[in-house]
């Protein structure tokens, strides 16, 4: 199976979707439990949604699923948010905390490297190779990391999740007109709600790849998939008379961006 999809494109800016796959190798679907199989964790079409956005933009996707291994976790196990509840590199139970392994079928620690090596590494030499493509290219990089979630998960968060969850690691990932592009879209979108750096403050990708001083900037993007899906439950179908609202606010914040980025490649 493959393990990944590019599109190389002519923008600064580089979307990247760690959690829309679905493909599951057949030795691990056997492992799954009937729960395990739902695949509930997906970011359902996100890469559809945003894919058209910014023409010219690169897209870098996994297409293997966060169960066979997460593509945005330390590969070191260490957790993103120490102290609150969350899953792992290779998940043991879904965003519900429910188990999504057959009794004795958890991958142990060598089961893990394999998975990291055949899945994880691939994703990332191929964002990587991107980031690098587009820096040499314009002088700077925008990685822009899309994400989506249910918008009620008790297991990871209190309430309602805001529909934009805008994640900078605390205003440390990217240049601050960035952050405050997005935020002022964001604030000013009607009939939604936004945060910045609150439960989801940015991945391993966001925090990895974040080097300002060689101009390449990251931003997360949490989306609540209430304000896109048909149903938070399945089969998880994409509305796109319910998104169109929602593509319409994204496409601003991406054209600010690459707006953003062009400005800092020539030292504005």
């Amino acid at each position: 199976m493959s393990v990944f999809d590019v599109k190389s494109g002519s923008s600064p800016v580089i979307l990247a979707f760690p959690h829309t796959g679905t493909d599951v190798p057949e030795d691990v679907w056997a492992k799954l439990n009937d729960n395990g199989k739902i695949l509930a964790d997906t970011d359902w079409h996100i890469h559809e949604m945003y894919g058209d956005l910014l023409p010219g933009s690169s897209l870098v996707r996994a297409l293997f699923h966060r169960y066979v291994i997460d593509a945005n976790r330390d590969p070191s196990g260490q957790s993103l948010y120490p102290g609150q509840n969350t899953t792992g590199l290779v998940p043991d139970t879904d965003f519900d905390g429910k188990p999504i392994w057959q009794d004795g079928a958890e991958p142990d620690e060598a089961e893990i490297k394999r998975r990291y090596e055949l899945f994880h590494v691939p994703y990332h030499q191929a964002l990587k190779a991107e980031i690098d493509r587009v820096k040499a290219q314009h002088g700077v990089a925008v990685l822009y990391d899309c994400h989506s979630i249910r918008s009620h998960i008790s297991f990871l968060f209190e309430g309602k999740l805001p529909d934009f969850n805008i994640g900078t690691n605390n205003g440390t990932t990217c240049d601050p007109r960035i952050e405050q592009a997005v935020v002022d879209v964001c604030e000013h979108a009607n009939g939604f709600t936004s945060v910045l750096n609150g439960r989801f403050r940015g991945g391993w990708t966001t925090r990895h790849y974040s080097d300002k001083a060689n101009n390449i900037h990251t931003i997360q993007m949490e989306l609540a998939q209430s304000s896109h899906l048909a149903s938070e439950t399945p089969p998880f179908d994409y509305d796109p008379a319910h998104a169109a609202p929602l593509r319409t606010h994204l496409k601003t914040i991406l054209q600010n961006i690459e707006k953003i980025a062009f400005d800092l490649a020539k030292g504005n």
